[in-house]
């Protein structure tokens, strides 16, 4: 895992000061390579590429950016864990043993096509001085991150955003994506935060080449959905698939270790991971020890137990969250998803201090379907099939009769389903995911609404909603299909930043492309049958699981219990940041109506989470703007 960027004068031109700029650019990604740093210029001065290391596999010879014998340049962040296999069939001699070199050979062989033959997590910009073009292709579901601005007619990329702070012309906010920031708590459609800054989207290749910027889709997962084969088929298939992929991301010159939340996911690849590589694992934790009911370490620690591993425990509090939600902010360029992300910095930090890789459970909610809002949605949808006499129609998975019983895992869930119900019951499948997963009409004169533009995140989530890789006639795969396009890259992006903000890479064996490709195959009829969550993953991996961790139905994530600090230790904190004089003239936000809600806010509430990021992503980038500028001629940065 490394941090990357690139440069290109689209129209051939030389661009001023290329290694200079590159260097600024490396410089801000600096925490994503400890190891090592290297920059490459063309002899013309049109393009560039920059490169910081965290080595991870041949430690010795893989710097970068790497060339080949034809001149071509690459600088690559990611893992190409099928890169011994692409050796062979590449055949011929290497110079090194890095996946990177793998990648060079692979586009001599396969030109573009060669993303498709890779198993992996990846960004990466390749040079081809024969074509005078730049190939810059991010992986299939976004696990690693690229973003990209064009300024006048030069192009720039990098792993993160502040590395193309110092060239745009202004930092200022992306109205749409701000609204969809407040609907979702994520930005759709390759928007992010900042003005004239875009996403690569995942499975994605960006081209530039004789004076424009192309962007292309390389990979989608189809929901062709298999009616010939058996549970036992695909449980037979999923084992040996998710098998095959630990094996692939346990591939490391250094050692690994295993998060452990106490959840299925990260439950099941730690016992995956102990089995393959015996008496080599740590798993690491994190624990709220007050208030009470946020302790999830008692079931982290059966599962250390029953895999006979050491297990590494961070204690978190909120004097952590004091300290560290600025430098949280700051590495994550811009606010998303929920609170997740401090405890998962947290336990990164600790994982850090003796571990460069980490495998996680990341993926297994959207693949398998493992949110109570799907119980939610299906439960309203068996009282309509029942009062309308079509549940038997054959567009159900699950019966009212059937799903009483998975009923219990919603007891946490009773303020969200009073607000659901609440308007448009029985409404079209869509408006109805969209009512239960929009989260803008909690918020009403905080946001000053005059001020954004008319567009409508609706109509975005729409089109990925109803997208026609899914059957209309499943409304289980429209909800997961949707989380994994657009909620999963949000959650990756957490994922990545909070790992390499300490040096430390994430691997997520969850998310391999023929896993995935398996999954949405398998009928919704055996993946949510009688709506119980994650159906299929419970009855295939059952066995590899202690029967508590397993039986669990009170799983929300990585709780944090912030509506109790909120209100109790770390009141004075967040009144402070809110009643500031800069606060207080913020353009899009009125802080004083978020101030006289803050004692308001529910348990598990993220009203005020969501804007207090908001607040605190002002103040590290929008307030700090000079000091991005100024990076451009290597002066001091942010810390």
């Amino acid at each position: 895992m490394c941090g990357i960027a690139g440069i290109v004068e689209l129209e051939g031109g030389q661009v001023p000061d290329l290694r200079l700029r590159l260097q600024a650019m490396n410089d801000l990604q600096a925490h994503r390579g400890p190891d090592g740093e290297g920059t490459w210029a063309a002899g013309r001065g049109n393009a560039g590429l920059g490169h910081r290391r965290l080595a991870i596999i041949d430690l010795s010879t893989g710097a970068q950016p790497m060339t080949d014998e034809s001149g071509a340049h690459v600088t690559f962040n990611g893992e190409i864990y099928n890169y011994l296999e692409l050796r062979s069939e590449l055949g011929g001699r290497f110079a090194t043993r890095s996946d990177t070199e793998v990648i060079l050979k692979a586009y001599r062989q396969w030109g573009d096509e060669c993303v498709n033959h890779f198993r992996g997590m990846f960004a990466f910009a390749l040079w081809d001085p024969r074509r005078e073009r730049l190939l810059a292709a991010r992986d299939r579901f976004g696990i690693k991150p690229l973003y990209y601005t064009v300024v006048g007619r030069t192009l720039y990329l990098a792993s993160e955003i502040k590395a193309l702070l110092p060239f745009v012309e202004r930092i200022e906010t992306d109205l749409d994506g701000f609204k969809d920031y407040l609907t979702f708590q994520f930005c759709l459609a390759g928007k992010t935060l900042f003005a004239g800054i875009r996403e690569v989207p995942a499975g994605h290749l960006l081209v530039a080449e004789k004076g424009e910027v192309r962007l292309s889709r390389y990979w989608e997962v189809y929901y062709d959905l298999d009616w010939e084969h058996t549970e036992r088929y695909f449980a037979h298939r999923l084992e040996q698939l998710l098998a095959e992929s630990v094996d692939l991301h346990l591939r490391s010159d250094v050692p690994v270790g295993v998060y452990v939340s106490g959840g299925l996911d990260s439950s099941l690849i730690a016992a995956l991971a102990c089995a393959r590589s015996p008496g080599g694992m740590r798993g690491f934790h994190g624990r709220f020890a007050a208030p009470p009911g946020y302790d999830e370490s008692p079931y982290a620690e059966e599962v250390a137990q029953a895999n006979d591993f050491p297990l590494s425990v961070a204690d978190i509090s909120a004097d952590d969250f004091r300290t560290n939600l600025a430098r949280i902010i700051y590495h994550l360029d811009q606010p998303v998803a929920g609170p997740g992300s401090f405890p998962q910095f947290m336990v990164s930090g600790l994982a850090a201090r003796s571990h460069k890789v980490l495998l996680g459970g990341q993926g297994g909610d959207e693949i398998f379907g493992g949110y109570a809002r799907y119980l939610i949605a299906y439960f309203e949808q068996c009282i309509k099939g029942a009062i309308d006499g079509t549940m038997r129609s054959g567009n159900f998975v699950v019966s009212y009769e059937s799903i009483i019983p998975n009923l219990e895992a919603l007891q946490g869930y009773k303020a969200l389903l009073q607000e659901f119900w609440r308007d448009g019951l029985f409404e079209d499948l869509d408006r109805r995911y969209f009512r239960l997963i929009n989260r803008a009409p909690a918020l009403g004169d905080e946001i000053r609404w005059d001020t954004i533009r008319d567009y409508q995140p609706f109509e975005t989530f729409r089109e990925v909603f109803l997208a026609n890789n899914v059957q209309r006639e499943s409304y289980f795969d429209q909800m997961t299909h949707f989380d994994f396009k657009t909620l999963l890259p949000a959650l990756l992006q957490v994922e990545d930043r909070v790992s390499m903000a300490h040096g430390l890479e994430s691997r997520v064996p969850m998310l391999d492309h023929r896993l995935v490709e398996l999954l949405a195959t398998v009928p919704s009829s055996i993946k949510f049958q009688g709506g119980t969550l994650k159906k299929l993953l419970k009855d295939t991996f059952g066995k590899h699981l202690p029967a508590r961790v397993l039986a669990r139905k009170d799983k929300m994530g990585f709780p944090v219990p912030i509506s109790e600090w909120f209100k109790g230790e770390l009141r004075d904190f967040v009144y402070d940041l809110f009643s500031s004089q800069v606060a207080l003239e913020r353009a899009l936000i009125d802080n004083r109506a978020v101030l006289a809600k803050i004692d308001k806010e529910p348990k598990f509430g993220r009203n005020i989470w969501g804007l207090l990021c908001l607040e605190v992503w002002q103040r590290e980038f929008h307030d700090k703007a000079a000091q991005f500028r100024s990076a451009a001629t290597r002066e001091k940065t942010i810390a």
